[in-house]
């Protein structure tokens, strides 16, 4: 049985949900449109949006899209339909991602992805540092299968295989504070004047930035790049941070979108488990930094994010363009 088309206002709902998904320096990179005759959402990419020195192949932009993605999918889940989903399904328009239809729930419905709903608004990236906690091993285990229930891979380093990713990603972040082209990019998508910070939809606001690390090994971004801005303090981070890498066996557009469904998945699932998130992408920004990311033992995989995990603050709600602006309707 089809289930009637979704009115408006539940349509605009949903989508709400979506775009409360993480991406890159929050530039939002996605657009919706909803045909009403058939119930089918279409997710496209905003390539004006795209950040052409940090992201050259718009990597992290899919990553931002799928995550959206897949909050589509829990919204639409929690609201009783199944999310029927096809991606990239037009060779011939590359800014088409995926199509989701919200059909009848059948056998095939993943049970698990509504329970995942009041995660979404929960879910905030926290750039704060976290206790020196470990985390318990069913929790890894429940977020490595997570992933894989996404068709990725979490992996959560140690030893020297962690101190490699330190090491990579302390490499990366000294490069960007001196480097044009990340300076030009991480200043089109912060906001360091108070009031430019309390009025812009998009890009990550001063108060978001976090402190400036003093001490410790997480790999922590400082989005101010010397810049003035509100002075936050500093203050130690984690000496043994509990950082994850999500793979995937190949590097392609319908890889990053897997591997941004699964970054999704992961993080709702750790926020409703009572875990704060955030980010490290400066060592995926150089290509020469990234592929030794790779697993040392197989040397297979292409890392797509690296996760930094733990208890500690949840971070701070950033601002979120309205949904008229990303959703689009027709018949």
């Amino acid at each position: 049985m089809t289930p009637p088309p979704l009115d408006d206002t539940a349509v605009a709902q949903l989508v709400r949900d979506a775009a409360a998904a993480p991406s890159m320096h929050n530039a939002q990179p996605w657009r919706f449109r909803y045909a009403r005759g058939s119930g089918t959402f279409r997710v496209y990419a905003d390539f004006e949006r795209a950040m052409p020195h940090s992201d050259p192949q718009d990597r992290a932009l899919h990553l931002g899209c799928g995550a959206a993605l897949f909050n589509l999918r829990v919204a639409v889940a929690n609201a009783g339909l199944h999310p029927q989903v096809d991606l990239l399904p037009d060779p011939s328009d590359t800014s088409l991602l995926a199509t989701v239809r919200a059909t009848a729930p059948g056998d095939e419905q993943d049970t698990d992805l509504g329970l995942l709903h009041p995660a979404i608004r929960e879910r905030h990236t926290s750039r704060y540092p976290f206790a020196e906690t470990d985390i318990a091993e069913g929790l890894r285990s429940a977020l490595m299968n997570a992933a894989r229930r996404e068709g990725a891979t979490l992996a959560f380093p140690s030893s020297w295989h962690l101190r490699w990713v330190q090491e990579l990603a302390e490499e990366a972040e000294a490069r960007n504070l001196t480097d044009d082209g990340s300076a030009e990019d991480l200043a089109r998508w912060t906001r360091t004047g108070s009031e430019e910070a309390d009025t812009t939809p998009d890009g990550v606001p001063a108060y978001a930035f976090g402190p400036r690390k003093r001490g410790g090994r997480a790999p922590m971004r400082d989005f101010s790049g010397g810049r003035p801005s509100a002075d936050l303090g500093a203050t130690p981070f984690e000496v043994n941070p509990h950082l994850a890498l999500l793979t995937t066996e190949e590097d392609g557009p319908h890889d990053w979108l897997v591997a941004g469904q699964a970054m999704e998945r992961v993080l709702l699932l750790a926020t409703a488990k009572g875990l704060a998130t955030s980010f490290s992408t400066q060592a995926l920004e150089w290509p020469d930094l990234r592929w030794p990311l790779r697993d040392p033992v197989s040397g297979t995989g292409r890392v797509q994010m690296i996760l930094r995990l733990g208890y500690g603050p949840k971070g701070p709600v950033t601002p979120r363009r309205p949904v008229g602006d990303v959703l689009g309707f027709e018949p």
